[in-house]
C-alpha cells in the first residue's frame, strides 16, 4: 500500500530545543525511570549529560531525549517519515512526593511558537493544572480561541488524582463548552509517581456527566487493559490510543483490539517523544487491513479532532 500521511496524536515542544531546552537529569522521578522502564534507552543508568554522551547516544537523536535542534529539523524529519502533522501538548505534571513541583510545565506561548513556525504542520494542545484551576481556565480558552488549539491533555495521575476528582471537573465542563476534546494519561506512570489512580473505570462516571465530551484514553491503560477496551468499545465518545509503546510489543489483546472492527475506528497513533520512525513503521508491518492502519494512523484522530472532511 501507498505511505499513509500519519497525524501523531501525543507530543510534547522538548522535540526542539530552541522551543524548550530540557534537562531531564534536574528531576529524580525522570532519574528513577532511566534505570527502570526506560532502561534500555540508556545503558549508562542515566541520562546523557554532555554533548559528548549525547554523541555515543545518537540512536536517541530526534527524541524528547536527544531533541531536534530547530522546527524545520523537525519538519523535515516528518517529511522524511511521511507525518502529516504531529500534535504537540503543552503538559503538566506534577512530582508527587520528591520536589513537590511541577516536572513539565510547558506553556501554550511554547506551543504556540512551535505552531507559529511549523507553518500549519503542527497541532498545539493546551495543558491542566488541577491546583491551578482558574489560571488554567484562561490558557485553555485563550489557547482555542486566539491561537486554534484544538484539544487538552491532561496528566491528573501525576498530581495524584483520579479522573473523577472534583478538581478535573472544571476542565471538563470547559472542554464541553468550547466542544474540544480532552486527553488524559490513563493506566500507570512509568516514572515513580502515582499508579494507582490511573485505573480507567473512573473515566465512566466522567461519561455519564459529559456525554457529549470527546476523551481519548492516552497510553493502552496498562495494566488496566481490560477496562480501557471497555471504555472506548462502548462509549461513542471515547477513543484511545498506545502513544509510548511500540506497536509490536502490545498486549495481544490490544492487538486484536485495534486490529477488527470493534475498536479500530477508536485506536490514535502517537510518538510521544520517542521518535517518529519506528513506530509508524512497525504499524505499516503489522498484519491487519490497510484502511485499519490508515484509520489508526490518521483518520481517527482526524475525527477525534474534529476536523475530519
Amino acid at each position: 500500500m501507498e505511505d499513509i500521511k500519519a497525524i501523531d496524536i501525543m507530543n510534547y515542544p522538548i522535540q526542539v530545543k530552541s522551543i524548550v531546552d530540557y534537562d531531564f537529569n534536574k528531576y529524580e522521578e525522570w532519574a528513577m525511570m532511566a534505570k527502570t522502564t526506560f532502561k534500555p534507552f540508556f545503558p549508562l543508568g542515566r541520562f546523557p549529560k554532555t554533548q559528548e554522551e549525547l554523541e555515543q547516544h545518537k540512536h536517541l537523536y530526534g527524541t524528547s531525549f536527544y531533541p531536534f535542534a530547530t522546527v524545520d529539523e523537525f519538519i523535515a524529519a516528518m517529511d522524511k517519515d511521511g507525518y502529516d502533522r504531529v500534535c504537540i501538548a503543552a503538559v503538566k505534571m506534577w512530582s508527587f512526593r520528591r520536589s513537590f513541583s511541577l516536572i513539565f510545565d510547558f506553556t501554550i506561548d511554547q506551543v504556540n511558537e512551535m505552531v507559529k513556525q511549523g507553518k500549519g504542520r503542527i497541532i498545539g494542545v493546551a495543558g491542566y493544572n488541577p491546583f491551578r484551576i482558574d489560571e488554567s481556565l484562561t490558557d485553555i480558552e485563550k489557547s482555542v480561541k486566539e491561537y486554534g488549539f484544538k484539544f487538552v491533555y491532561a496528566h491528573p495521575i501525576t498530581f495524584g488524582l483520579p479522573f473523577n476528582d472534583k478538581k478535573m471537573y472544571p476542565l471538563y465542563g470547559l472542554c464541553s463548552s468550547l466542544k474540544i476534546p480532552v486527553s488524559m494519561q490513563v493506566g500507570h506512570s512509568a516514572e515513580p509517581l502515582p499508579s494507582w489512580v490511573g485505573n480507567p473505570m473512573t473515566v465512566d462516571e466522567v461519561v455519564m456527566d459529559f456525554p457529549d465530551l470527546m476523551i481519548n484514553l492516552s497510553h493502552t491503560g496498562f495494566p488496566w487493559i481490560n477496562e480501557w477496551i471497555d471504555l472506548i468499545w462502548k462509549h461513542p465518545n471515547v477513543y484511545g490510543d498506545i502513544a509510548a509503546y511500540m506497536p509490536k510489543n502490545l498486549d495481544p489483546e490490544i492487538i486484536k483490539f485495534m486490529s477488527s472492527g470493534k475498536g479500530n475506528n477508536k485506536i490514535m497513533w502517537g510518538s510521544n517523544g520517542i521518535g517518529l520512525t519506528h513506530g509508524k513503521h512497525q504499524l505499516m508491518e503489522m498484519d491487519m487491513k490497510d484502511k485499519f492502519k490508515e484509520n489508526i494512523l490518521r483518520n481517527n484522530a482526524l475525527r477525534f479532532m474534529g476536523l475530519a472532511s
